[in-house]
C-alpha cells in the first residue's frame, strides 16, 4: 500500500506541484492574522521519513504511467493522472514542480534539506522546480554559503511571508520581525541565486492605517525588487488573535473601497521588476502583471471598479459590510 503524507497548505501557484512534507506545521506560530496552525505542535520530520514518502510519490507515478500505457492510454499519462486526483503530473506523465511544506522547511539543518532536495531531483528527474515556505528570520539564520548549497542542490524559489513593510503593524500582528529584517532578508536569499516572491496581506492594517501599511509595504518591496509580489485580503477567523481583538473593537477592518484603495497606493508607489499577482480567492480583483510596464494598465483595472457603484455595493454586502 502506498502511503505519504502531505503538507496542509501550499501557495496557490503550487496547485500542479508535487508536494512533500518535511516538517509539520509552524516552529514561529504566533502571527495575530494568521489561523493556519493555531493549536497544533510543530515537528521536523526525519529525512528517512521523508525520502520514503518521495519514494512512494514516485511509486504512485509509476503506476499511473504502467496503467495508462497498458490500457492504450501511453500518450495521455497526465490525463489519467488528473481523472484520478493526481494532479502534480504533467500531460507527458512526468514531474516538473515539487513544493516542500510546511511553514518554514528551510528551519531545518541545511545538509538535511539538501539532502531532500537532492533525492527529490533523484526521484523525478524531470523537475525543473522546487519550491518552498519559509520565515524571514530563518533565512537571516542561513550563512550565504547554505543559501548558495540550496541553490545548488536545485532549491529554485522562497516564498517569503513579509505581508506589511510597516513596523508598527509588523509588531502589532507579532510577525517576529522588523521592516530592515525583512529586507535584509529578501535580499540575502536574491544573492544566493534562489527566486523570491513575496506575500503581502491587503487590509492588515485595518481602517485607521492602511495608509502606513500600503507605504511601508511598498518601501520594503523597492528595497528587496523581488521576483513575484503576491497580494491576498485579510480573512479574520474565529481561530486567529485579530478575531478577539476585533471582537474588542481593537481592529476595525477595512471596506473593500478602503483594500482597492490601498492596493491602489501600494502599486502606484511601486518602483520593482516584480510580477505582481492577485493569484488568492480571497482577493476582489484578479490583478496580474509586470512591473513596472503593466502599472497603469493594473492602476486602471482598480480604478474602472472603483468608479462603479453597483460593483463596489455588491463587493461589501459580500464582505459583510452592508450598504456601508
Amino acid at each position: 500500500m502506498i502511503g505519504f503524507e502531505l503538507p496542509q497548505f501550499r501557495p496557490p501557484s503550487e496547485a500542479f506541484s508535487l508536494l512533500v512534507r518535511a516538517t509539520k506545521n509552524c516552529p514561529w506560530n504566533r502571527c495575530a492574522f494568521c489561523a493556519m496552525y493555531k493549536g497544533k505542535k510543530f515537528e521536523l520530520r526525519t529525512v528517512e521519513d521523508v525520502k520514503l514518502d518521495i519514494w512512494s510519490l514516485r511509486s504512485l507515478a509509476d503506476q499511473v504511467r504502467d496503467w495508462a500505457e497498458r490500457t492504450g492510454c501511453g500518450g495521455q499519462a497526465g490525463q489519467v493522472a488528473r481523472a484520478s486526483g493526481i494532479l502534480w503530473m504533467d500531460d507527458d506523465g512526468e514531474v516538473r514542480r515539487a513544493f516542500i511544506g510546511d511553514s518554514n522547511s528551510l528551519i531545518m539543518k541545511t545538509d538535511q534539506l539538501v539532502e531532500i532536495i537532492e533525492y527529490l531531483y533523484e526521484a523525478f528527474p524531470s523537475l525543473e522546480r522546487v519550491t518552498s515556505y519559509a520565515r524571514a528570520k530563518t533565512a537571516l539564520k542561513k550563512r550565504p554559503e547554505e543559501l548558495a548549497r540550496l541553490k545548488t542542490a536545485g532549491l529554485s524559489r522562497l516564498h517569503l511571508g513579509l505581508e506589511t513593510g510597516d513596523d508598527e503593524l509588523l509588531a502589532y500582528m507579532e510577525k517576529g520581525a522588523t521592516a530592515e529584517e525583512m529586507v535584509e532578508a529578501g535580499r540575502k536569499v536574491k544573492e544566493a541565486g534562489i527566486s523570491v516572491s513575496e506575500y503581502v496581506i491587503l487590509g492588515l492594517g485595518g481602517h485607521d492605517r492602511w495608509l502606513q501599511h500600503a507605504l511601508g509595504t511598498a518601501r520594503v518591496l523597492n528595497a528587496v525588487n523581488p521576483d513575484f509580489i503576491r497580494v491576498r485580503t485579510l480573512n479574520i477567523l474565529p481561530q486567529a488573535p485579530l478575531w478577539e481583538r476585533r471582537q474588542r473593537g481593537e481592529f476595525s477592518p477595512t471596506s473593500p473601497e478602503e483594500i482597492l484603495q490601498e492596493e491602489k497606493t501600494l502599486i502606484e508607489n511601486l518602483e520593482v521588476k516584480s510580477q505582481f499577482v492577485s493569484d488568492h480567492v480571497s482577493n476582489f480583483l484578479p490583478l496580474d502583471g509586470q512591473l513596472p510596464q503593466d502599472k497603469e494598465r493594473l492602476l486602471r483595472e482598480i480604478e474602472r471598479v472603483l468608479e462603479q457603484p453597483d460593483i463596489m455595493a455588491r463587493m461589501s454586502r459580500w464582505a459583510g459590510f452592508g450598504n456601508l
